[in-house]
C-alpha cells in the first residue's frame, strides 16, 4: 500500500493532467507535461509516450521529461524487436526490474549509459484502440507497487484521450476548411497571390 504522502501526490498529479487535458488541444505540450508529472508523481527518473506509427510497426518518441536527446534518438522503437512495447500494446502492463540485463528490452546498452534501471509500461488506450506505450524509468532497481500501476494506468488513460481528441479536432479542421475551398472556391491564398 503506498504511503498517505504518496497517494496525495497521486491525485494532485492526476488532478493536474486532467486540468493541462481540458485546456488544449496541442498534444506535444500537455503530453511533455503528462510526462513530468507521471515521473514526479512516481518519484522516477524519466518517462516517455510513444504513439504507434500508422504502419503498425514503428513507435515514435511524442513526449519525455528526464530522457537526453541522444537517448531519445538512439533507434527506432522497432514493435518486432521490442518484446516489452509488443506486451503493452496487446494491453499488458509490463515492469521490468533491471532494464540493463532483461533481453526484453531492446537498448539495454543506452539504458545503461542513461542510468536507467527499473521500468514500467503501460498501454496507451483510446476508444478501445491502442495507440502507444508510456513507460517510467527509474535509476534505482524498483518494484512497483499495485498503487503505482493503477496511478500509470490512470495518467496514460488521460493522455491516448487526449491525443485522439486533438487528432479528431485536427481532421475536423482539416475538413472545414476544405469544405470552405469548395464552397467559396479558390483557396484565399490563390486569390492574393493572383491579385
Amino acid at each position: 500500500m503506498a504511503a498517505p504522502g504518496q497517494d496525495r501526490s497521486y491525485w494532485r498529479a492526476l488532478y493536474s493532467v486532467a486540468h493541462d487535458l481540458a485546456s488544449s488541444l496541442e498534444p506535444s505540450e500537455v503530453l511533455g507535461r503528462l510526462a513530468r508529472s507521471a515521473s514526479e508523481a512516481l518519484e522516477a527518473k524519466a518517462c516517455t509516450l510513444r504513439l504507434l506509427e500508422p504502419d503498425g510497426q514503428t513507435l515514435t518518441a511524442s513526449a519525455s521529461f528526464g530522457l537526453s536527446e541522444g537517448y531519445l534518438r538512439k533507434g527506432l522503437v522497432d514493435v518486432q524487436h521490442s518484446p516489452v512495447d509488443r506486451e503493452a500494446l496487446s494491453g499488458q502492463a509490463v515492469a521490468i526490474p533491471d532494464v540493463r540485463h532483461d533481453a526484453r528490452f531492446q537498448y539495454p546498452e543506452q539504458a545503461a549509459r542513461e542510468g536507467l534501471v527499473s521500468l514500467l509500461c503501460v498501454p496507451l488506450v483510446a476508444h478501445g484502440h491502442t495507440i502507444g506505450v508510456l513507460r517510467v524509468y527509474t535509476g534505482v532497481r524498483r518494484a512497483f507497487a499495485p498503487e503505482d500501476l493503477e496511478f500509470l494506468h490512470a495518467i496514460a488513460s488521460l493522455g491516448a484521450v487526449s491525443v485522439e481528441n486533438a487528432r479528431m479536432y485536427h481532421r475536423l479542421q482539416q475538413d472545414f476548411n476544405a469544405t470552405m475551398d469548395v464552397l467559396w472556391g479558390d483557396p484565399p491564398e490563390a486569390v492574393t497571390a493572383s491579385s
